[in-house]
């Protein structure tokens, strides 16, 4: 039986036995029959985004990962240097606790979470919500790695990944409740593009994803070969990096 409401298709999405990238497809396909508008919305925000140079400044493969010293929800400070240090870092987005792709995409990272551990890494999300909300997504994924809070979108900004949803876009989600100020703590409208990186043990970027399409995201299968492959020590030295303040 189909379901009934676009709540119950999240659910059912979420719940998937399937690969992440069929758990997204299928809750995109539900907001596409239960609110076409919206999803006409989506594509025309995206088409944007693709048009411009949104992620060109990114951290690439085989750069290095800028710093940084962000609280997760319990106002613990996070140290991206200190966790390299012990093995290598996915470093994931979130647009907010309020993203059902990022809801999606967190409790598909929740499931790995042994077998990251079992290659040898480690993982943080990252949102621009403030530390209750953070908790809200952590709980509501059952996380047990760190969300941590980048207030203002401060890091994602100085990595390129910051946008604005625009007008039409914010007018709708207001309409569906969805205000992402209440989190953030600010009336900017701005969120990050969902990207992931895996940082190795030498700081640098040992893979990515990075789409101004939110409704992909980098699977599982990859983040954990990724990760295999970044926990073989370097021999390389540790480059300097400039840290990012919480």
């Amino acid at each position: 039986m189909s379901p009934s409401t676009l709540t119950a298709a999240f659910e059912e999405a979420r719940a998937l036995d399937a690969p992440l990238s069929e758990r997204l497809g299928a809750y995109a396909r539900s907001l596409r029959e239960f609110q076409p508008n919206f999803a006409d919305a989506v594509d025309r925000l995206v088409a944007r985004l693709q048009a411009g140079t949104l992620v060109a400044g990114a951290p690439k493969v085989g750069e290095a990962m800028p710093a940084f010293v962000l609280p997760d929800h319990t106002g613990r400070l996070v140290v991206l240097d200190e966790l390299v240090a012990q093995g290598p870092v996915v470093v994931t987005f979130a647009r907010g606790h309020w993203c059902p792709y990022c809801r999606i995409a967190v409790s598909a990272l929740s499931e790995v979470a042994g077998d990251i551990a079992d290659a040898g890494g480690q993982m943080v999300v990252i949102v621009p919500d403030r530390q209750e909300y953070a908790a809200k997504l952590k709980a509501d994924a059952h996380a047990p790695f760190p969300i941590l809070t980048d207030l203002d979108n401060g890091y994602a900004m100085s990595l390129g990944l910051v946008f604005w949803v625009g007008d039409e876009l914010q007018r709708l989600m207001q309409l569906r409740g969805i205000n992402p100020h209440q989190s953030q703590g600010n009336d900017t409208w701005f969120v990050p593009v969902p990207a992931t990186f895996v940082v190795g043990r030498d700081g640098r970027v040992a893979a990515r994803h990075v789409d101004p399409d939110y409704r992909k995201r980098m699977g599982m299968d990859a983040v954990i070969a990724a990760l295999k492959a970044a926990a073989t020590p370097s021999l390389q030295p540790v480059p300097s990096r400039e840290r990012a303040g919480a």
